[in-house]
């Protein structure tokens, strides 16, 4: 993992993207508010959150969902236009499974500026895609909806003869612009969120997300 997330930072400063970090420790604002995900939304449920008992005020504070908590920080404090990535652990009590674990790695890239479309958004998938799986590389963009984006869309990888879901992505939402200060009638944005486990075992050929996390070191020797 550490060597996947060392190779995806070199390939995005390529395409002009400054690694950026974030705390793993989050306040309900940066990870649901900001991102336009409302108190009522089914995102924020207790049940698929890992919320501490540890208040900011009246919100408990909780292990980040998502790696979209380091672009409202940086978005606060710096003005566009912005070319970001941010690579770290996110957490979610999903049921571990092959490709599935409570605790992964993921990749948020966001860059907004005037004049900064849908297309650019493929555009730079298309080459992150291409400079670490290989130029033969097939993908496709699915309709999708998320709440911090608007259009949204899924990124898929082609795998054999399946299709492997890597993240979300889509232009970010005007609230969310709104929301850190910044003018949607002058700049525009995307945003998207990849799987870096997801990315490694397709390189590798790896089929099972737990030996990641497994400490055996039988299989990290391999790399």
């Amino acid at each position: 993992i550490t060597q996947t997330i060392r190779q995806v930072q070199e390939i995005m400063a390529r395409l002009g993207f400054e690694s950026v970090d974030g705390p793993e420790v989050e306040d309900q604002w940066h990870n649901f508010e900001a991102l336009a995900i409302p108190a009522a939304h089914p995102a924020r449920d207790p049940l698929d959150n890992f919320y501490l008992a540890v208040a900011r005020g009246a919100d408990p504070l909780l292990l980040r969902s998502q790696t979209s908590t380091v672009q409202i920080r940086v978005m606060e404090g710096r003005r566009p236009p912005l070319r970001i990535v941010s690579l770290g652990r996110v957490y979610r009590p999903d049921e571990i499974d092959d490709t599935h674990h409570i605790m992964f790695h993921q990749m948020e890239g966001l860059m907004v500026g005037p004049d900064v479309t849908m297309a650019s958004l493929k555009s730079v998938l298309r080459l992150f895609a291409a400079a670490y799986l290989g130029e033969d590389v097939h993908v496709r963009f699915r309709p999708s909806f998320f709440p911090f984006t608007e259009p949204s869309v899924e990124f898929d990888v082609q795998r054999g003869d399946s299709w492997l879901e890597l993240g979300g992505a889509g232009m970010v939402d005007p609230n969310v612009l709104k929301a850190v200060g910044y003018d949607p009638d002058e700049v525009s944005g995307f945003a998207f969120g990849l799987g870096i486990a997801r990315f490694c075992m397709m390189r590798h050929g790896i089929k099972n997300i737990r030996h990641f996390y497994s400490n055996d070191v039988r299989f990290l020797r391999q790399f």
